[in-house]
C-alpha cells in the first residue's frame, strides 16, 4: 500500500466530510476512526464539522459500514457513508432489497488497494461501483483472469475431498459454533426485521446449542444469503470461533456461476438476484 497516497486520500476525506457537514448536505457521516489499538479501527459517526478530523483511512479500515444505515431508515438529512468496492455493493444489495432508499444516502467513494484482510486478495472491485463523490483517483483493478482464479480457488480444492471428508470437516466446525449470530448481524444480505432463528416455531429452528441445530442454522443462513452475497467476508471476519463461513457461501456462488454464467451480486444497482430472475433461454442441464 502506498502510504503517501493513503495519507493524502485521508486528508481529502476529512476535507470533503467537513464540507458536507458544514453545508448541511448530510446529517452525519459513517466512516472509520482510531481505537486504542494501532492495528484496529472502528466505525465512526461524525455529526459535527469538527468531528471530520477523527476520520481515518489506512490499511486497517476493514469494517463494513453500509448496514449501519438500517438503524436510521428515515433520516432528517442524507446519511454520508464511506464506501469501498465491497461497501458499495452492500448498498446496492440493501437498496434492491428495499431496506433503504438510495436518495437518503450520500456515498463517499474510497478507492481501495486492499486492507489487512484475507478476503481482499481476490477482490474484483477495488473501486466503488456506485458513489456520489470519489476521493482521489481510481486504483488499478485486478485483471479479470486473476480475480476469477482467486475467487473460487479454495472451493475447487475443497471439492476434491470426498463427501464423507467434507461432512466430517463441517461437523467439526459446527461443534464450535456458539450461535451468537454475529455472522447474521453483520451481513448486508441478512436484513429481515425478524430472523427465523429468533422465532419460536416447533420443528423449525431449535434453541439448543448442539451440532445438529447449529448445522441447521448455518445451512439455512447460507441458502438465505445464496445469490445475494456480496462476498465482503464480514461474516467470517467477525466469527469469534473462526468458522470458515465464506467457504459455504462461495460454494453456492460457484454452483450458481456454473449453472447461470458469470454472476456477482451488488455490482449492478438495478439487477435482481440471479435466482429471482427467469429467462426462457436459461440453461436447464440441472433439470
Amino acid at each position: 500500500m502506498n502510504d503517501t497516497l493513503e495519507i493524502k486520500r485521508e486528508a481529502q476525506l476529512r476535507e470533503t466530510a467537513r464540507r458536507l457537514l458544514e453545508d448541511g448536505t448530510v446529517g452525519y457521516i459513517i466512516g472509520w476512526g482510531t481505537t486504542r489499538f494501532e492495528d484496529k479501527t472502528a466505525p465512526l459517526f461524525a455529526a459535527k464539522p469538527e468531528e471530520a478530523d477523527r476520520l481515518v483511512w489506512n490499511e486497517y479500515c476493514i469494517n463494513s459500514l453500509a448496514k449501519y444505515s438500517l438503524d436510521d431508515k428515515y433520516p432528517e438529512k442524507k446519511i454520508g457513508i464511506c464506501v469501498r468496492g465491497c461497501d458499495s455493493r452492500a448498498v446496492n444489495r440493501l437498496v434492491n432489497d428495499k431496506q433503504i432508499e438510495r436518495e437518503n444516502l450520500f456515498l463517499i467513494g474510497m478507492p481501495c488497494s486492499g486492507k489487512e484482510n484475507s478476503v481482499c486478495e481476490g477482490c474484483s472491485h477495488k473501486n466503488p461501483v456506485v458513489y456520489d463523490i470519489l476521493i482521489g483517483e481510481p486504483v488499478e483493478e485486478n485483471t479479470e483472469e486473476k480475480a476469477s482464479a482467486e475467487r473460487f480457488r479454495e472451493i475447487e480444492e475443497f471439492e476434491k475431498m470426498s463427501p464423507d471428508e467434507r461432512y466430517e470437516f463441517w461437523a467439526k466446525q459446527y461443534d464450535k459454533c456458539i450461535r451468537c449470530y454475529a455472522c447474521r448481524n453483520i451481513c448486508p444480505a441478512c436484513s429481515c426485521k425478524e430472523c427465523y432463528a429468533d422465532q419460536y416455531m416447533v420443528g423449525w429452528q431449535g434453541k439448543q446449542n448442539n451440532r445438529a441445530e447449529s448445522q441447521v442454522y448455518g445451512l439455512t443462513r447460507a441458502y438465505h444469503v445464496g445469490d445475494r452475497c456480496i462476498e465482503c467476508g464480514e461474516c467470517e471476519r467477525v466469527c469469534p470461533m473462526g468458522l470458515p463461513i465464506m467457504r459455504q457461501t462461495k460454494k453456492m456462488l460457484k454452483d450458481i456461476n456454473d449453472l447461470f454464467g458469470n454472476y456477482e451480486c451488488g455490482v449492478e444497482s438495478e439487477r435482481a438476484p440471479v435466482l429471482g430472475e427467469y429467462d426462457l433461454t436459461d440453461r436447464d442441464e440441472f433439470m
